[in-house]
């Protein structure tokens, strides 16, 4: 497996964090939902397959890292949703047992070039996402989690872009 890209930074925990119906509301989308952290994972996964399958070893394990990172943001997610009063079901809104989560949201782009592209735009809106998160949320523990996971999301974008300008190069 590949090493994780992120921040050198700590995550915090979800000790202490008691269960509140208003932040669990404003999270969950983060977990799975078609903009959520497994479906970076699914689409991450899905393109550094093909990166590597057309030769490019060495992008794919970038793109592979990211999707690692992605893991550790769903694991951190699912244990705050629980902490929140949830069971981490793969739903937009956890604990509600309908609308689950679909692979039919992953980026199925042929292209090396567009698979990049579509994984520029979905860190764009996870980033996005996290800082609207911020706003809202009152629970510091909460937001110290998010803004801990914010911070890896721009480093992925960072690195998506890189490696655009290098596809397109």
């Amino acid at each position: 497996m590949s090493k994780p890209l992120i921040v050198d930074a700590p995550y915090p925990t979800t000790e202490g964090i008691c269960p509140d119906c208003r932040a669990l509301r404003i999270i969950s989308p983060a977990y799975a939902s078609s903009t959520g952290e497994l479906n970076a994972i699914l689409q991450y996964n899905y393109h550094a397959i093909n990166f590597d399958g057309k030769g490019f070893s060495e992008y794919a394990e970038i793109i592979d890292g990211i999707a690692v990172a992605e893991m550790i943001h769903l694991k951190l997610l699912g244990k705050t949703i629980l902490a929140l009063g949830a069971q981490p079901v793969y739903t937009a809104c956890p604990p509600a047992a309908f609308n689950f989560y679909s692979a039919k949201f992953v980026s199925y782009s042929r292209s090396l070039k567009n698979m990049i592209e579509d994984d520029i735009l979905a860190e764009r809106h996870a980033v996005m996402s996290y800082v609207r998160m911020l706003d809202r949320l009152r629970n510091d523990k909460v937001k110290a989690i998010i803004a801990r996971i914010l911070e890896d999301e721009k480093l992925h974008l960072k690195a998506f872009t890189e490696l655009l300008d290098k596809v397109s190069g």
